[in-house]
């Protein structure tokens, strides 16, 4: 076997040639090479389906006469293992009647020898356009799929099935729902999932980001203005509950919404109407309200940062999703999820990654969660010039921790006590926190920037832990 990597050229596809005769591999390697093809050749066929079951090439070429097994044989196993792998079958003048054969058996075209190479390539791009299409269509078709049945949510662990089943069965009624979280952990996918499973769905779903809107700028935008409501009031503004009328209307992070307007979200919740800004009048809303956060809301309303009567509002359903480290199972489907996603997105044949990468990305605590995941999964996507994504290929911020963390411990198949569970997962913080930051030498910035944390969510965990910063710090005992 022989392996060639793809020129300077645009990368156009990858190609794997079965072919007896050493010399003829060379001529297609030379070929294909520099037109842009990553190519690798076998002589042995069956090593070479092998290697297509496990890396899934674009496209096969292979000759139909060869000793060990027939090229129609081949053709055959290939479309056993991938019915998108395109088949460019070679065959000499006598044996033209076989080549007819193998295109009725799912070849996709064939090319006599001796062969031009002009011929070869227009066969060979059509070939590649035509698998694209495949691809792009089974992408699609999950996708409608899982939008057709409302919860886009990938469930492999205990934990996150519990999730999806709860999601079932709420997603029909009009309960507000206060779903809790790390950063990272799809609280908005869930939000969709209920929108998307409800008789709202139809209708809007209306996400807001409360951080991201200044504080000034806030009531204006959730309940709208009046013209002439303030200096800049030029024309009459609908504010985003207004427009999520007869849909969902979902607040992430919902604890950082400033108190005065708590309690006009209170009202909105007891009264089903607003008035905006500058109005005199009550406006009817029909919504349904969702909200998530990242903060402990109860420790919030002790500290009189959020509003106990909204909290019982908001907290008729409360749904908790674990983080990433506490359903490990859902790495590899995540994984795979992802590389098919950015496959789609651009425009490139889908990545494969090895065991020992896998291993490695299922030992990682994430601390980012699946967004995280899903971002250094981008990164690889971008980065590797290979077809599949080994274990060198896995970003050294990753490493280091990855290494020294035994595999993931089997699932825990008996319910937990609430009090337990809360102690342990302060274990597991303290632990984490306490290693990030002899790692970064007490450096926040560089903490942050590792674990996927935001520094203020990393200074709100130190805090809380009562850990000082000077005891991590370089040359400190």
């Amino acid at each position: 076997m022989s392996a060639e990597q793809k020129t300077d050229r645009q990368y156009k596809g990858s190609i794997v040639v079965v072919e007896d005769e050493e010399n003829m591999c060379k001529i297609l390697t030379k070929i294909l090479n520099l037109d842009g093809y990553h190519v690798t050749t076998f002589v042995n066929p069956i090593k070479a389906l092998e290697y297509i079951t496990t890396y899934a090439p674009d496209i096969v070429i292979t000759d139909i006469k060869m000793p060990q097994l027939s090229g129609m044989e081949v053709l055959k196993r290939v479309k056993q293992a991938n019915q998108n792998i395109g088949v460019i079958v070679i065959t000499a003048y006598a044996t033209i009647e076989g080549a007819i054969d193998a295109m009725k058996a799912g070849a996709f075209h064939y090319v006599t020898k001796p062969f031009k190479t002009a011929e070869l390539l227009m066969t060979l791009q059509k070939a590649i356009e035509h698998k694209r299409l495949l691809d792009e269509n089974v992408i699609f078709t999950e996708h409608v799929r899982r939008e057709f049945a409302g919860i886009n949510i990938i469930a492999e662990s205990p934990a996150m099935q519990n999730i999806k089943a709860l999601i079932e069965k709420i997603a029909p009624t009009e309960s507000a729902v206060l779903i809790q979280g790390e950063s990272g952990t799809g609280k908005e996918l869930v939000a969709k999932a209920i929108h998307n499973a409800s008789h709202r769905r139809l209708k809007r779903f209306v996400p807001i980001n409360c951080p991201t809107i200044p504080e000034t700028l806030m009531e204006s935008e959730l309940f709208g203005h009046e013209k002439g409501a303030f200096t800049g009031a030029t024309q009459t503004k609908h504010g985003l509950i207004e427009l999520a009328h007869g849909g969902t209307l979902f607040l992430d992070e919902i604890g950082d919404l400033p108190l005065h307007l708590q309690a006009k979200l209170l009202r909105v919740l007891q009264e089903r109407e607003i008035q905006r800004v500058g109005g005199l009048k009550q406006i009817p809303v029909d919504i349904r309200l969702l909200a998530a956060t990242n903060h402990d809301l109860e420790k919030d309303i002790e500290n009189g940062t959020f509003r106990s009567d909204l909290f019982y509002r908001l907290n008729v359903i409360n749904i908790i999703i674990p983080p990433l480290r506490e359903h490990w199972e859902d790495v590899e489907p995540l994984v795979e999820y992802f590389l098919n996603k950015f496959s789609q997105q651009m425009h490139k044949p889908k990545m494969h990654i090895l065991p020992e990468a896998m291993n490695l990305l299922k030992r990682y605590p994430w601390p980012g969660n699946v967004r995280e995941l899903e971002n250094i999964l981008e990164r690889l996507n971008v980065l590797v010039e290979k077809q599949s994504i080994g274990a060198e290929d896995i970003p050294a911020d990753l490493q280091p921790l990855t290494k020294e963390l035994p595999m993931a411990p089997p699932r825990i198949r008996e319910p937990v006590p609430s009090g337990e569970y809360k102690s342990a997962r302060q274990q597991f913080e303290t632990e984490y926190i306490t290693g990030l930051l002899r790692q970064a030498e007490g450096n926040i910035t560089e903490a942050a920037r590792i674990s996927g944390m935001s520094r203020r969510n990393l200074y709100e965990k130190i805090e809380k832990l009562g850990l000082d910063l000077e005891q991590f710090k370089k040359n400190t005992k």
